[in-house]
């Protein structure tokens, strides 16, 4: 079964705690701390699969997790970093944040593996917190949160070419003759309910791929029908051929039809609408010849309304292959006249690694005991976990954090001096403006 959308919800492992723990053994009574780092939590990453062409695999499986990183033990060992969840879908995919609808990444061009979200880093074990006031920490840092995000998966076709039209105007018998796609052929309205890809090859030219788009009715561009299913799936391609029943087999008028086509791409992306185009009249084998063996009056009509835009008309029949490789080699002329770049959605929403905690509480006061003020609460635990204080820019990036949360300004109103000492989760520092 085709399936080109899906919902998912994706977390990351959650980062190993540290041990607390101290060396006990004979002949060494006071030991010092041996508590052991906790292990990092596993990745979220995207990679395209080329041996898919749907998201069939989502169907069922709604719920994905990395795996968690272990705590640490005693005698210093680190506990084990958990493992990275790969998941593969197929080229073409854009994964969307579900609440904001904005695009996070498109799996196609050269954006073959993406990394969704990182696991949570292992916490330190008490061992990183023995100082010469300070020999015997009875405490450690926790593993960093996992993160969770909801996400749309959208597949759009990757194809150079779109065939266009109507239900029943011959959009299947055309690719099934100028390619080896096998799409199922039949008079129903909406036979081709998914998008058929087939490869054109061109005795002494360069192939191309062509699409067939599932049908489309008048409000595709509002969801009706097919609606965003059809259009969905154009937005790749570079060139878009207008099939058409010449014949008005089915009492259709074949330029009234090319021209609600247009409509409903420009009321879905003005941008689609300027995509180069030729018109398939096909068909022509019902019409039959005139009398005078000139032209049929419906391609005087059509030629006359739209050549003077840039669009050429070729009379095709996709039963006889009348027409159809001059029809080809012109859509191979005009892709030579295209630069050839895939079309890659940009990314419209970055994954921010803070935001799973940026909102969790904290409290900060004065401890008129141990004369130092304590940050405690989720946000900083979390923070620090993140955060290396080891590295320069780690530690400034925490200064920044602490201003921008409000923290520096909640110890001011508390009356905090030069050279006092703040005390957070086993850390401590000392206050300077």
């Amino acid at each position: 079964m085709f399936v080109d959308r899906a919902k998912i919800s994706v977390k990351s492992g959650r980062g190993g705690d540290g041990h607390v723990s101290f060396r006990r053994e004979k002949y060494v009574p006071n030991g010092g701390p041996d508590g052991g780092d906790g292990g990092k939590g596993g990745n979220v990453i995207f990679t395209i699969d080329e041996g898919q062409n749907t998201l069939s695999s989502f169907r069922y499986t709604k719920a994905y997790k990395a795996e968690s990183g272990a705590n640490g033990s005693a005698k210093k060992c680190s506990g084990k970093s958990g493992a990275d969840l790969v998941i593969k879908v197929p080229s073409g995919t854009i994964i969307r944040e579900e609440q904001s609808n904005k695009i996070i990444i498109d799996m196609s061009g050269e954006n073959r593996t993406f990394t969704m979200l990182r696991g949570g880093r292992g916490g330190k074990g008490n061992q990183h917190y023995a100082t010469s006031t300070m020999q015997a920490p009875k405490y450690a840092q926790p593993g960093q949160a996992a993160q969770e995000l909801d996400l749309l998966l959208e597949l759009k076709v990757i194809a150079d070419v779109g065939l266009l039209g109507f239900p029943n105007v011959g959009k299947s018998t055309l690719l099934t003759r100028i390619s080896k796609a096998r799409p199922k052929v039949a008079n129903y309205h909406f036979t081709t309910l998914i998008p058929y890809l087939g490869v054109v090859d061109l005795d002494d030219s360069k192939g191309f791929v062509v699409a067939d788009i599932p049908g489309l009715i008048e409000g595709a561009s509002e969801g009706m029908g097919l609606g965003f299913t059809f259009l969905r799936h154009v937005e790749r391609t570079k060139v878009l051929i207008h099939v058409i029943d010449a014949a008005g087999s089915e009492g259709r008028c074949p330029l009234e039809d090319i021209i609600k086509i247009n409509n409903e791409l420009l009321a879905y992306s003005p941008e689609l609408a300027t995509r180069p185009q030729v018109i398939a009249a096909n068909k022509m084998d019902i019409i039959g010849p005139t009398e005078d063996d000139g032209e049929a009056e419906i391609l005087s009509i059509l030629k006359a309304h739209f050549e003077p835009q840039g669009i050429s008309v070729y009379p095709i029949s996709a039963v006889s292959g009348e027409g159809i490789r001059e029809l080809l080699y012109h859509v191979r002329r005009m892709l030579d006249d295209i630069k050839d770049e895939p079309t890659v959605f940009s990314p419209e929403y970055i994954v921010d690694e803070l935001s799973s905690f940026t909102n969790e509480p904290y409290t900060v006061i004065y401890d008129e005991a141990a004369r130092e003020y304590v940050v405690e609460g989720a946000r900083i635990e979390k923070m620090l976990g993140y955060t290396n204080l080891e590295a320069e820019k780690g530690f400034l990036f925490f200064q920044r954090f602490l201003k921008e949360a409000g923290v520096l300004q909640e110890l001011i109103d508390l009356g905090i001096e030069e050279g006092a000492t703040v005390r957070m989760y086993g850390n401590t520092f000392e206050y300077y403006e």
